[in-house]
């Protein structure tokens, strides 16, 4: 009697964060999938973050969907999250494919606030066409609703889903797989913040099935010529700064980003991609004194057209063209092909 209340019992917790039943026997030959833990929402609790190991047990049947192993990289909150992470992340996830040919995906837990900026920085420098997602959660665990169980469940499964391969970089989260070139998080606490904006996500996450409906027509991963081989420190990566455009504003930011070394600016223009006329002027003298300009815009949507005076980031996030200009710059990418490479990637 005991074991049949125990076994209801779970059949009820699938049920209730909609997981489905478990599984009666695993299969026999299951996928290999690796957690990277990095802290951030998915992992709170009031007693702090807890490391992966201590709550997977809490997930009804993901053990069945694949063997999981844990590399319990960070636990820190994701505004922490700075650019020598970036290094070290991309550095441990080639070394765990590179020593372990038998995993089939990698999941990166990760907090909401920089998932998508960690999310493309990997898509663009890691040389593995194998499923890499990133995931995270708007609550943590013991908050009402949660949905780091759910958001953790599926990206496992979608790492160790055939089909994901060849797409780059993916977040996964609200049942729903996003591209990480595309994806941003656009609302503040609430579950639906990721969102591909005009692109749209790549494919859905259900209990039944996975499906894939479209693939990033962009260079990801092992298409990528932005290699940060050699580089172990943030420091070797030029500074790339972003300024943010409103009415009246002036050039003195501008100013001060070249006075601190940066090595380029990428600008966050009015919805047109057009900035005020003072940082114009402000931006024309730091381009002829060797700073690359990129042009994004604050709207969240829609691409900046070429031919402009400064080199268009297509339809990147300011945040995601700050990080395409930094690998760029670092690959020896001069000033006139700069307009191909946000054409490309």
């Amino acid at each position: 009697m005991p074991q049949a209340r125990t076994t209801a019992a779970m059949l009820f917790l699938c049920l209730s964060i909609g997981l489905g039943p478990v599984a009666s026997q695993p299969p026999a030959d299951k996928p290999h999938v690796t957690i990277v833990a990095t802290g951030g929402t998915i992992a709170n609790s009031p007693a702090g973050r807890m490391g992966v190991d201590a709550f997977l047990d809490q997930i009804p049947g993901i053990g069945d969907v694949a063997e999981i192993r844990i590399r319990d990289y960070e636990r820190i909150n994701s505004s922490n999250m700075a650019v020598q992470n970036w290094i070290e992340l991309a550095q441990l996830i080639a070394d765990e494919l590179a020593e372990r040919p038998e995993t089939h995906g990698i999941v990166v837990t990760h907090g909401s606030n920089t998932s998508e900026e960690t999310a493309y920085f990997l898509n663009l420098v890691l040389d593995t066409d194998k499923p890499v997602v990133v995931v995270g959660a708007q609550r943590q665990r013991t908050l009402l609703s949660e949905d780091g169980s759910r958001n953790l469940y599926d990206a496992v499964r979608v790492a160790a889903h055939p089909d994901a391969r060849g797409h780059g970089v993916l977040l996964v989260v609200n049942e729903m797989i996003h591209a990480a070139r595309d994806v941003t998080k656009t609302l503040s606490y609430r579950t639906e913040t990721w969102n591909s904006g005009d692109l749209g996500a790549l494919g859905l996450v259900d209990i039944d099935r996975i499906r894939f409906y479209r693939t990033p027509m962009s260079r990801h991963t092992v298409a990528s010529e932005l290699r940060i081989d050699g580089i172990s420190s943030a420091e070797e990566l030029p500074r790339v700064d972003i300024v943010y455009t409103y009415a009246d504003a002036g050039g003195e930011l501008i100013d001060a980003a070249v006075a601190a070394g940066a090595r380029g600016i990428v600008v966050a223009g009015f919805p047109t991609g057009t900035p005020t006329p003072a940082m114009t002027a402000a931006l024309e003298v730091a381009e002829a004194a060797g700073v690359a300009i990129i042009m994004s815009h604050r709207g969240g949507r829609g691409r900046v057209q070429t031919g402009r005076p400064f080199t268009s980031a297509d339809n990147l996030t300011p945040q995601k063209a700050r990080i395409l200009l930094m690998l760029a710059l670092a690959n020896g990418v001069e000033p006139d092909g700069l307009e191909e490479i946000f054409l490309s990637y």
